[in-house]
């Protein structure tokens, strides 16, 4: 069972929404945000080494410092403002005409801890020490973390009545994505939401393992220093948009690599014979049609790799994943690459950028092969995730993002 709660969310002014809410901060590098970020928007908050000429270290203390003293000003300039009544928040994404409605909220550390908020992949030390220097110094969740929910008819309902108003913000960004925001401001839809949410047996993390981490420690850190403390402090939680699952898609994340680890094209393609079916497909892209079917870019053309009866396990939940299929018969046992998170012969593009970009990266040199995968399923998700598993690296890839800046939480006192 899990611990939500409504909270006063610090949010723009809706004349300044759609500058102010930004890309979350690790989709875009500090010279790409430098280009995006206009006067108000969150960027300078998020990723405040833009601020700097010539940028600055993201990891030195003077950006952090930054980071809270940007904070302060959006507020005092009135970019920035809170809401006098804690609330929940209805926040909707569109891409290519689909819609998927998220409730924002507060969810409890602990929940974290004991494994009621489950997790897919691992975290990087490295990385969450940075995520908590930022809510640490700044005493807030500047980006909500993005969580699935098992549905729920009745968060259903209480959802379509809350759309059927007109929208707090609506906006389009300049991505093409839409984004609108509801405020549930209801006392009686408040508390059944949090009443419903208190028999939900698990929530999902589905993108956000380094700031949910965060987060946590975070909570442990100042449940540590409060003598008296009691469990429902505003330190002991942190910011998610939470969906239904049956709303979220995964979309591919693909592969390419430098080279053949010394084969030939034509020993290279012998190779994969002994455990897929290897059809040429010609010089028109081909994307990969079901689970356990590749398709491969090399010298030109692309290929259908369907992997053979035997080659793998679909009662295993890590088995059954394409991505272990092709590292454990291609990357590793052709390729020679063992470790996905270290190697410098391979790197990873998201789906959003298309089969296109695996092509242009082979074509251009850079890389000699690549590999698009089959995505995977939410129910595929869940089951890793229920079953104490941990994906493969670069597994998912969840798209929209959240926008940052819709909606922040503060636990400042």
């Amino acid at each position: 069972m899990v611990r939500i709660k409504p909270f006063r969310a610090i949010r723009p002014p809706r004349e300044y929404a759609a500058e102010v809410a930004s890309r979350p901060y690790d989709v875009l590098n500090s010279e790409e945000a430098k280009a995006e970020a206009t006067e108000r928007s969150l960027l300078h908050i998020i990723k405040p080494e833009i601020d700097f000429d010539p940028i600055a270290d993201e990891h030195s203390q003077e950006v952090y410092d930054k980071a809270v003293k940007n904070f302060r000003l959006w507020r005092e300039r009135g970019w920035l403002r809170q809401d006098d009544k804690e609330c929940y928040y209805v926040y909707a994404q569109t891409m290519n005409g689909r819609t998927q409605y998220g409730l924002a909220m507060c969810c409890h550390f602990e929940d974290y801890l004991c494994g009621a908020i489950k997790k897919h992949e691992l975290t990087r030390p490295d990385k969450e020490e940075d995520r908590m220097k930022h809510v640490r110094n700044q005493r807030a969740n500047i980006e909500p973390v993005f969580f699935a929910y098992p549905d729920n008819a009745e968060i259903d309902a209480i959802v379509a009545a809350v759309i059927a108003r007109p929208a707090e913000y609506d906006f389009v960004a300049e991505d093409g994505f839409g984004h609108k925001m509801w405020v549930i401001d209801d006392d009686a839809d408040i508390r059944r939401i949090t009443e419903i949410f208190a028999s939900v047996p698990a929530l999902y993390v589905a993108d956000g393992h380094h700031r949910t981490a965060a987060a946590a420690r975070v909570g442990q850190e100042m449940m540590a220093k409060n003598p008296n403390h009691r469990g429902d402090e505003e330190y002991c939680y942190f910011l998610a948009v939470t969906f239904p699952e049956s709303q979220l898609r995964i979309i591919d994340y693909n592969r390419v690599v430098k080279d053949l680890n010394g084969l030939s094209d034509a020993e290279f393609l012998k190779a994969l014979e002994q455990n897929f079916v290897v059809e040429r497909k010609g010089v028109a892209i081909y994307k990969p049609t079901a689970l356990h079917n590749f398709s491969m870019y090399l010298g030109g053309e692309w290929y259908s790799l369907t992997a053979k009866q035997g080659t793998y396990n679909d009662d295993d939940p890590i088995g059954v994943l394409d991505v272990t299929v092709l590292s454990d018969l291609v990357l590793n046992k052709i390729l020679g690459i063992g470790d996905l998170r270290t190697s410098k012969r391979i790197d990873f593009v998201g789906g959003i950028r298309g089969l296109e970009e695996l092509q242009r990266r082979v074509d251009s040199g850079e890389m000699k092969v690549a590999f698009a995968l089959y995505p995977v399923s939410m129910r595929q998700l869940i089951d890793i995730a229920d079953t104490g598993n941990i994906m493969p690296p670069k597994t998912t890839w969840f798209e929209p993002k959240l926008r940052s800046g819709i909606v922040i939480h503060s636990f400042a006192e």
